[in-house]
């Protein structure tokens, strides 16, 4: 008897083993929904239990080093500032933390009133602005294929030539819980993350770099990427509350407004993305592939924002032929057959989309940049195991880094660098920052608005973003003079792609031009 109830309960504890094996590996396979960002880094979830920070080594404050590139075929000579800026309490004037960053300044300039200066980072939110650093803006970048795909390890470093430092000296911050930036205690780590406590912390690095640096006359710029898009424009408006107006805010990659993704309007703008990236792979019909990427998307607007939003208005009131009809025209345009948007209600989710376009090849396609692709194993899955396009960059990009910072910067710590998340606790508050940058309208008239979107970006789709600005509540003025966008064939990392990044270059350096009254 006593060795039959021995068997059971090993039969039983294996089942339980079983099924918790099987949860377990169906838990890895999940995907955040398409409105559902901000609980997400780029690749993995915001840890929900306090700060996970070690006891680490100390970072040295600043350190400066002397740097000359070849760029336009002239030499630009400048000065790299590496280190830790402490961010005090406004009302205590304790220290809570110290913020990590790098401040690029061309050498030989006796005005820098003139000279704009551009205060940069990314999103998130527990990113470091490694990716805007050594990918897009800063004197160096890691060296990647034309398209943006990555060699075979080991990764390097090259000269940027699509730097912005010909134009205007930069400051790369990795706000509180990202890079070497950590709170002065454990403890102390929620006071820095959440939307407003982050916009105050960034917002008072600002004020302490200007005052260090003596830049408080010179133009000023905030750049964000990504979550950082939300951020810099909270900031716009915290900063002109503070007196600090700036001359400009570019937003890369933009999410500020999470209701452009509710409901049925959340179908209709990532219809458009759906549609350019069945054209990037070659899978819409040849009248379609003979279109240039701007064509081919404003007909996917135009379809998405007139046939498509009413249909889905209407839902079961749609007459049976219109909606043959529509599914039709949507197969057309996003490549997947009439039978499997049908069966989908016409609303087709991104994962599912990702896995449908090729699967008959084995292949999915990527969140961050649909043109990257990568071998599924399980052919009939219905979501992404992974994102090919992060797995693509993710692992050349810190190697990289470290290597400059220890080897140009001469910045040497053994503090571990949070490259993604791992370094922060739970994110609240409100992501809809549009009424900041409204007010900042508001209060500086002359504050001026780049805007640039990847038409092959799933994590921030490029029609939401026209959304947004559409019902930006500006003044007629401000509207047509003083925001200004522009689309490149790439994806959320707009400069990992060659044409792209001197694309994006050219509109940053007219746009410097465009908001500076001293040029």
């Amino acid at each position: 008897m006593r060795q039959i109830r021995f068997t059971r309960f090993l039969g039983l504890s294996f089942a339980i083993l079983l099924f918790a094996v099987t949860v377990a590996a169906q838990y890895r396979r999940q995907q955040p929904q398409p409105n559902d960002f901000f609980r997400y880094n780029y690749k993995e979830k915001l840890p929900t239990k306090g700060s996970p920070m070690p006891v680490e080594p100390p970072a040295p404050d600043v350190v400066v080093t002397q740097h000359q590139i070849t760029l336009h075929g002239q030499a630009l000579k400048y000065t790299a500032y590496t280190g830790m800026m402490p961010i005090r309490n406004v009302t205590t004037g304790v220290t809570e933390g110290k913020m990590f960053y790098v401040y690029y300044a061309k050498d030989g300039v006796t005005d820098l009133a003139k000279r704009p200066l551009f205060i940069v980072f990314n999103g998130g939110p527990g990113s470091s602005s490694i990716w805007l650093h050594i990918g897009g803006l800063g004197p160096v970048k890691v060296a990647l294929e034309p398209n943006g795909l990555a060699p075979a390890p080991p990764y390097h470093w090259e000269t940027n030539p699509s730097t912005l430092l010909d134009d205007a000296d930069m400051v790369f911050i990795d706000p509180i819980g990202t890079g070497y930036s950590r709170p002065m205690k454990p403890e102390w780590g929620p006071k820095f993350w959440g939307v407003s406590n982050d916009n105050a912390s960034v917002a008072e690095f600002i004020r302490m770099f200007l005052v260090r640096y003596n830049r408080w006359n010179s133009p000023k710029f905030v750049c964000g990427e990504s979550y950082g898009t939300t951020r810099a424009a909270d900031l716009s408006g915290y900063l002109t509350s503070q007196g600090i107006a700036l001359n400009g805010v570019v937003l890369l990659s933009t999410i500020i407004d999470t209701d452009a993704g509710a409901g049925d309007l959340h179908y209709v703008n990532y219809l458009p993305t759906m549609a350019m990236t069945a054209w990037f792979h070659h899978k819409l019909a040849p009248d379609l592939e003979k279109l240039t990427p701007a064509e081919m998307a404003k007909k996917a607007q135009d379809f998405a924002s007139t046939e498509y939003l009413d249909a889905l208005y209407e839902g079961d009131r749609l007459p049976a032929a219109q909606r043959q009809k529509v599914i039709a025209d949507m197969s057309r345009l996003i490549g997947l057959s009439p039978t499997f948007i049908a069966d989908n209600d016409m609303r087709v989710s991104l994962w599912r989309f990702s896995m449908e376009l090729m699967r008959s090849q084995h292949l999915m396609t990527g969140r961050l940049d649909s043109r990257f692709t990568a071998y599924e194993t399980d052919a009939g899955a219905e979501q992404t195991p992974f994102d090919p396009s992060d797995a693509n960059i993710s692992n050349a990009f810190p190697p990289a880094f470290e290597d400059y910072l220890r080897t140009q910067l001469n910045y040497k710590t053994e503090r571990y660098y949070y490259v993604l998340g791992g370094g922060i606790g739970p994110w609240s508050g409100s992501y809809n920052t549009v009424p900041s940058l409204e007010e900042a309208f508001a209060k500086n008239p002359d504050m001026h608005l780049f805007v640039g979107m990847g038409y092959y970006d799933f994590a921030t789709v490029y029609y939401a973003v026209d959304w947004t600005l559409a019902h930006l509540k500006v003044s007629p003025e401000v509207r047509a003079h003083n925001i200004s966008t522009d689309y490149y064939d790439t994806g959320h990392m707009i400069y990992i792609d060659t044409k792209a990044s001197a694309q994006l270059h050219g509109d940053l350096a007219k746009f410097i031009t465009a908001s500076d009254p001293a040029r």
